[in-house]
């Protein structure tokens, strides 16, 4: 199993910026995409970036030029710079990772979630 702990959350004003973090541990051989997602009240989850073993990343349009996905597979950590950020931007945001293990093949797993309140 895999167990993943975030941290950097917070409140910020607008046109402030934030670095979320997502440190995964536990048994596994690999680690394949690693994404954020977030959920504001009232609304459905959403995908904000993904970046792939590969390093190739993709965003929301909303976020495009403001956030930067990153990852540390020597840590099995993924980062996620947001800059710019707007009162929109306020959610709860998830870690998501897909990783290999032996025992239980490909799995996805969830972090427990980040507040980030964007206000002045």
């Amino acid at each position: 199993q895999v167990q993943l702990v975030e941290s950097g959350g917070g409140l910020v004003q607008p046109g402030g910026s934030l670095r979320l973090s997502c440190a995964a541990s536990g048994t596994f051989a690999s680690i394949n995409n690693m994404g954020w997602y977030r959920q504001a009240p009232g609304k459905e989850r959403e995908l904000v970036a993904t970046i792939s073993s590969g390093n190739s990343a993709n965003y929301v349009d909303s976020v495009k030029g403001r956030f930067t996905i990153s990852r540390d597979n020597a840590k099995s950590t993924v980062y996620l710079q947001m800059n710019s950020l707007k009162p929109e931007d306020t959610a709860v945001y998830y870690c998501n990772v897909n990783a290999f293990s032996w025992v239980y093949g490909v799995k996805g797993y969830w972090g427990q979630g980040t507040q980030v309140t964007v206000s002045s």
